[in-house]
């Protein structure tokens, strides 16, 4: 048979036997799928995934129940013993023929199905040889696994102008995870919701890809302040963020939970895009009705936001096909799935992507998802309300229709037999399905998977993981040290993270390429130096790392450095492990019983060390060099000098006073009787020398001459005795008043020196702290790189 590209072959006319073939491209208005058990919709849906594989389609497969896993199973030489591994052991005793002759008989049974159907080995193998089919079992190793978990990638968006991509895959992400762990949480107004949404925006605007066991460990302590206007504590308290968190981390402690973080990344390009024709076929049958509805949420977000990523186009370049959708899309309800479901229903088309939805009964099916589909391909009803709500949903989409005439095609449908209703279509036609060339062995086991699955499972496990896409599991697992989540902290203590690049990162032991954190705290101190004799009232900031926090503070422990807000950032490192530490980080008493030691060991070692001059009773100012304080010294000493010489003012004055009025007096007499002495000579010279003697030698006798002669001599001789005794008494004086002034300046030297002394002699006396002197202004703890 010779088809288009873009053709799909469907089956054949009822009434003219002719081949049914419609375009590929109709279904980028989507397409619904409805008949009841029994009714051929599970082969319909095979044939419409082999004629879109064949005209380079790639197929996202949702399967709930286990059958899409048949489009694996593609013989084209129909051998016996290509069937036999998938015939039924008890079907074939049914009917009683060995295995052998089972798998004889239906590959006899094939090959003239498809031959009647005109569809060759040729191709048949056209479909095998250039579609990759590949059979995920996410939650179970039995496949090719799938990693939903492990890595939540930042989409490549502009948060500025496509934020609402990123949004609505986030929004499916928490919905998703909050159902896996039993949480009913509406998006617009469940606190879990929004803070877990929040916490994953802050980090994915920023460009950082996140893991569950990350995302969990934000919880108790988010990297923001605000949930809308309220504080977070507010809006979310922290007892209840930690229960959050807690639940959470059931998941990921629970060993049957591993296997969902294993496998190749949940990428959407990766499972359908490319240059390659790809079925995907995520098999679900061995999941709980919670464990798929987180499953299909999780995958048609992605799918959304990979859809967006898609240029236009008017032509069909993917298509996802449900093959169940019961309780996926309901009417009534609001499951988390509902939302991407609709958002690919209403926005894939311009992008190229088709979206096919099976059900078994219409009522299972949202009227939004009914109205939104273009093909509508109806089998075998159960009730006259399944074809009923059929119509009505048919009308709703395309307008005018036919209802009588629907009516009776439904009523008169047989196996296998279909109305195909399109808004390409005048009319509605009755067709048949063709053979299916895939061999359609029922719902595959898990054992029946691995077997189909053998060589990608060991390409995967071969293959080495992306350390972005897949990264390692969290290592809470392989050791008792560690967990994933941050340990409980007290409330009123800032939670940080070490910048690797502070310049004192190195000294702390800190690794710039480590994961695991252990815990240290960041102080800022105010030190109050209070001394009344150094008249000494000094305020000091001292900063330091304690690390590691171990309880009693050692002073080796301590490192002072000046650290500021460029050092601590406030984002939980991706991939982040904590060591669990040996004290009790959530307990207030801890954080006081730290503030306590770091008091103690500030007492016991931060001392302030100033200069003091004894004598002079002088201290140094705080940070006043020694040279500094010697100069100072050297001028006090020398005021303190000088003030000691001023008091002998009142000392000396007086007595240097009275010896000057004696001198003066002294020197006055002297002059007098230096004076009387010269006049009494003079006198004596003016009566004659040597009265006496010529009186007497010449011969005169009366004593009365005589006498006054001798008189006048001894009054000279007594002015001249009374003129020296004054001088005497003079130069005495004077000696005295030397010897003072002596004595003075022995006096004004002693006291220089002693106080030159007294500014020289200085000593180190530190200043200590007290307990009361020092406040905890800032303490936080700070999470260290180490490995």
């Amino acid at each position: 048979m010779d088809l288009a590209k873009g053709d799909l072959y469907l089956g054949r006319d009822i009434e003219s036997d002719e081949p049914v073939v419609y375009e590929a491209d109709n279904f980028t208005t989507h397409g619904v799928i409805v008949g009841m058990t029994g009714s051929g919709k599970t082969g319909l849906g095979i044939d419409l995934i082999e004629e879109a594989l064949l005209n380079g389609i790639s197929c996202l497969v949702i399967d709930p129940k286990g059958d899409m896993g048949n489009l694996a199973l593609n013989f084209p030489d129909l051998a016996p013993s290509d069937f036999e591994p998938w015939i039924d052991d008890a079907t074939a005793k049914k009917e009683g023929k060995t295995p052998s002759e089972m798998a004889a008989a239906t590959a006899e049974l094939w090959k003239t199905g498809l031959a009647g159907h005109g569809i060759t080995p040729d191709r048949m193998r056209k479909l095998k040889d250039n579609a990759e089919i590949t059979i995920y079992t996410p939650g179970s190793g039995a496949g090719v696994g799938l990693n939903v978990l492990g890595s939540m990638k930042a989409p490549d968006l502009d948060w500025e102008t496509e934020a609402e991509v990123g949004r609505d895959e986030i929004s499916s992400f928490v919905s998703s995870l909050l159902v896996l762990a039993g949480i009913d949480s509406d998006p617009v107004s469940g606190q879990e919701h929004i803070l877990l949404s929040t916490i994953i925006e802050h980090f994915w605007t920023k460009g950082k890809d996140l893991d569950l066991a990350t995302l969990v460990g934000q919880v108790p302590n988010p990297p923001f302040r605000k949930l809308g206007v309220f504080d977070i504590d507010t809006f979310f308290p922290e007892k209840d963020r930690m229960a959050l968190a807690l639940q959470l981390n059931g998941l990921l402690a629970s060993p049957s939970f591993a296997s969902w973080m294993q496998g190749r990344p949940l990428d959407i390009e990766e499972m359908i895009g490319g240059e390659t024709t790809k079925a995907a076929v995520v098999y679900m049958s061995h999941l709980s009705d919670e464990e798929r509805q987180f499953l299909v949420t999780l995958l048609l977000g992605k799918t959304v936001t990979w859809i967006r990523s898609q240029p236009g186009t008017s032509e069909l370049r993917a298509m996802v096909y449900m093959d169940e959708v019961f309780g996926f899309a309901p009417p009534t309800a609001e499951p988390p799935s509902k939302k991407p479901i609709l958002t690919i229903l209403k926005q894939a088309r311009a992008h190229g992507v088709g979206m096919v939805l099976s059900t078994q009964n219409p009522v299972d099916l949202d009227y939004k998802a009914m109205s939104n589909s273009g093909t509508w391909m109806i089998g075998r009803l159960q009730t006259e309300n399944d074809k009923r709500r059929i119509i009505e949903g048919m009308t709703s989409a395309s307008g005018e229709v036919d209802i009588d005439a629907i009516d009776k095609k439904i009523s008169e449908l047989g196996k296998r037999q279909f109305v195909l209703h399109s808004t390409k279509l005048k009319q509605p036609q009755l067709f048949g399905t063709r053979w299916a060339m895939s061999y359609l062995a029922g719902p595959l086991t898990r054992e029946q998977v691995t077997t189909l699955t053998g060589d990608a499972r060991q390409d995967e496990q071969q293959a080495t993981p992306d350390p972005v896409a897949t990264p390692t599991p969290p290592p809470a697992a392989e050791s008792a040290d560690t967990v994933p989540v941050a340990p409980k902290v007290a409330d009123g203590v800032a939670v940080t993270y070490l910048d690797p690049s502070a310049p004192w990162a190195e000294e702390v032991g800190a690794d710039p390429t480590g994961s695991n954190l252990e815990p240290g705290a960041a102080v800022t101190v105010q030190m109050t130096y209070d001394d009344t004799k150094a008249a000494l009232n000094h305020t000091e900031t001292y900063e330091a790392v304690i690390f590691p926090l171990d309880g009693i503070i050692d002073p080796s422990e301590v490192l002072a450095v000046d650290h500021d807000i460029r050092d601590f950032k406030t984002d939980v490192p991706s991939g982040a492990t904590y060591s669990l530490p040996n004290v009790k980080l959530e307990n207030k008493t801890f954080w006081s019983g730290v503030e306590g030691d770091l008091k103690t060991y500030l007492v016991a070692h931060r001392p302030v060390n100033v200069f003091h001059a004894p004598v002079l009773k002088l201290y140094s100012r705080v940070e006043e060099t020694e040279e500094e304080f010697a100069s100072r010294a050297r001028r006090a000493a020398e005021d303190a000098a000088d003030a000691e010489i001023a008091k002998l003012k009142d000392k000396y004055e007086t007595r240097i006073e009275r010896v000057k009025d004696q001198l003066q007096t002294l020197e006055t007499r002297m002059i007098e009787a230096e004076s009387d002495a010269s006049a009494k000579k003079s006198e004596e010279m003016m009566s004659g020398a040597g009265d006496i003697l010529g009186a007497l030698l010449g011969g005169r006798r009366s004593s009365n001459p005589l006498g006054k002669a001798a008189s006048r001599r001894s009054a000279t001789k007594k002015a001249e005795a009374r003129a020296e005794s004054a001088a005497a008494k003079l130069t005495a004086k004077q000696i005295d008043l030397q010897e003072l002034e002596d004595e003075l300046a022995d006096e004004i030297v002693e006291i220089t020196n002693r106080w030159a002394d007294a500014a020289e002699n200085h000593e180190t006396v530190a200043i200590p702290l007290e307990k009361t002197d020092v406040r905890v202004a800032e303490m936080k703890l700070v999470w260290v790189p180490t490995g």
